[in-house]
């Protein structure tokens, strides 16, 4: 008869129903269900959210710990592990690559300095711009962080998330005003994600920067939360514009969500 070890082997390499190996499919689960965690997770609770028994569980930990993928605390509860950031930073550069054929036919249909962006944690994060070809233009550095609460594609991206994490991402990040048209208050910012979950677009109206307005959308469906956006002088992003530009945002939005899910290479 085979031992235990030889039988949990088996488990754990069997085919998974989507053809793949089922053991790395349950540890990427984990770690995204760290990732949503956004902090120490327990055992108990990945079980309980998984689905997955606790020996299951501490076999997959025990290897992501020894891969330097999870890091266990001295408190036994569990965190992301450093080897982690240099994937994510590589990721990033690539979906970067991905958009900018999406945000150079935004620049020509609008005129705008188009950017691509996402949400790391509690900050926003730009991965990729294409500039306007206007001597007056928006220039927002790759790589640049910024705070949600004064920016279209941080309202695009936290429209959706639920009323009592977005207050807790505030209460974390604290509200400071970027201009005297910040929304500083979360009662302000709640006001705002409903406008923009009904209306469909994000709008930065002079909130980050005086006499810049942008326009934003979420990437439906994309692979990790992301936003794409235009920015340019309130002068030419008017509300006339605006009518015009929207629609082109959520079309190449659309797009570049198909794009994003053909790149598994089904």
């Amino acid at each position: 008869m085979p031992t235990s070890d030889a039988t949990t082997e088996s488990a754990a390499t069997k085919p998974a129903a989507t053809g793949g190996v089922q053991s790395l499919e349950r540890a990427f689960d984990l770690l995204e269900r760290m990732a949503d965690a956004g902090g120490e997770v327990g055992l108990s609770e990945l079980s309980a959210s998984s689905g997955l028994p606790l020996p299951t569980i501490h076999r997959l930990m025990r290897t992501l710990v020894a891969t330097g993928y999870v890091r266990q605390q001295p408190n036994r509860r569990y965190s992301l592990g450093p080897r982690l950031i240099r994937l994510g930073e590589s990721a990033s550069r690539l979906l970067g690559t991905w958009a900018r054929p999406y945000l150079a036919r935004l620049v020509e249909e609008t005129g705008e300095t188009a950017n691509m962006a996402l949400l790391d944690g509690d900050e926003i994060v730009y991965v990729a711009q294409v500039p306007s070809k206007h001597s007056m233009r928006m220039f927002t550095e790759v790589g640049r962080r910024v705070l949600p609460h004064s920016t279209g594609v941080g309202k695009a991206l936290l429209a959706t998330t639920p009323a009592d994490e977005v207050r807790a991402l505030l209460s974390r990040t604290g509200m400071p005003a970027a201009t005297e048209k910040t929304i500083t208050t979360p009662e302000g910012f709640l006001d705002a994600l409903a406008e923009v979950r009904e209306a469909g677009y994000a709008v930065d109206d002079n909130e980050q920067e005086i006499g810049v307005r942008c326009l934003a959308v979420p990437v439906p469906d994309s692979p990790t939360a992301a936003a794409i956006s235009i920015s340019g002088p309130a002068g030419r992003v008017t509300e006339a514009a605006t009518e015009k530009i929207v629609p082109i945002l959520q079309q190449v939005a659309a797009e570049l969500s198909v794009a994003l899910a053909n790149t598994n290479g089904s």
